[in-house]
């Protein structure tokens, strides 16, 4: 790609990004932090968890985005009794003109562009695997067949913080699968009188598609793989590297003051967020390739959901987010 048609192509993704940006803020008062970083997620091609208390636009953001895109959009509600095949779909007995009767396989809403999985942590972990294939391989298994989803494929996933009770905690394994995790906080007192204002006047606000409906899937294939050639110089990777070996208490690496919070640290997945989520950055930024700043930008939602913290953090009243701060301000004074 000639410099002319690079810097073409990053500035088509900023328009792109600012439009969506700019559409979902039509419906949705505050949380701008939130909104990059789940935007960030989706065009990186990863999937994002949210948690945050009921009513305060988690559902409201997820529904904007894929009207902003114009992509087709599903909702499920999480609950003890949801199965499998609530999700991925199932195949029924299905008969003929003829009079034949054969199995056909109908689809259930993960098929679809953006799914909102809403509390998953309500639901059973046997349902939680089913979604977990579908994030990881974009594919679901019905019956012994594979049937693939259509990208782009991109799950938000929410967890509501209170209310635990009837809720089955998300195994490791599914958390790492998740991109991002985005804590959504309380409105401000303006926000909040923005809200009660927009929200029951006579006239809603309304999303404006950003891209057209025939085009929209492809386009956004499009700017996913303009990110992924962002260009990473070696040092930027060993960087990277070094930052999620901190975050790990066997290596020895993480800084003595919070070794003892942490049980286990980030997966090399969290090395792969890092990267992906600076990579958008670094295209927001106008350049083709990512600095130490834009890793440290997605560094707290790309890394404080794979850190399992000790008993004796939960005693201390210390969470992920602060060892996360503390190995990037290691790291800093490393470089310094």
């Amino acid at each position: 790609m000639t410099p002319a048609l690079a810097e073409a192509a990053i500035r088509d993704f900023q328009e792109t990004f600012t439009a969506v940006r700019h559409e979902v803020g039509r419906v949705v008062v505050g949380h701008e932090h939130a909104i990059d970083i789940i935007l960030t997620a989706f065009f990186a091609g990863g999937h994002v968890l949210i948690e945050g208390v009921p009513g305060i636009g988690k559902t409201l953001i997820v529904r904007s985005l894929a009207e902003a895109l114009d992509l087709t959009f599903n909702r499920v509600q999480f609950t003890v009794d949801l199965m499998p095949a609530d999700i991925t779909g199932t195949r029924v007995i299905n008969e003929g003109a003829d009079g034949r009767r054969q199995f056909v396989f109908v689809p259930g809403p993960v098929f679809a562009h953006i799914l909102l999985a809403d509390e998953i942590n309500r639901a059973t972990p046997k349902t939680q695997a089913a979604l977990l294939e579908a994030m990881a391989e974009q594919q679901v298994t019905v019956a012994g067949t594979s049937y693939p989803l259509t990208p782009p494929f991109f799950v938000l996933a929410t967890l509501n913080p209170i209310e635990m009770e009837g809720t089955y905690q998300l195994p490791e394994a599914q958390l790492d699968r998740f991109l991002f995790k985005v804590l959504l906080d309380y409105p401000s007192g303006a926000e909040l009188e923005r809200i009660l204002g927009e929200t029951t006047a006579a006239e809603l606000p309304a999303v404006r598609p950003v891209l057209p409906r025939e085009t929209a899937a492809r386009r956004v294939e499009e700017l996913k793989h303009l990110v992924r050639q962002v260009l990473v110089a070696p040092h930027m990777e060993r960087h990277v590297a070094a930052l999620v070996r901190a975050t790990v208490p066997a290596s020895g690496e993480l800084p003595q003051a919070m070794a003892r919070y942490v049980s286990y640290g980030s997966s090399p997945r969290g090395g792969q967020a890092l990267i992906l989520g600076a990579k958008v950055m670094a295209l927001l930024a106008g350049r083709p390739h990512i600095t130490f700043e834009d890793v440290e930008r997605v560094a707290l939602p790309a890394l404080r959901h794979r850190l399992v913290m000790s008993y004796l953090a939960e005693a201390a009243g210390v969470d992920a987010a602060q060892v996360v701060q503390g190995v990037l301000a290691s790291a800093r004074q490393a470089r310094a």
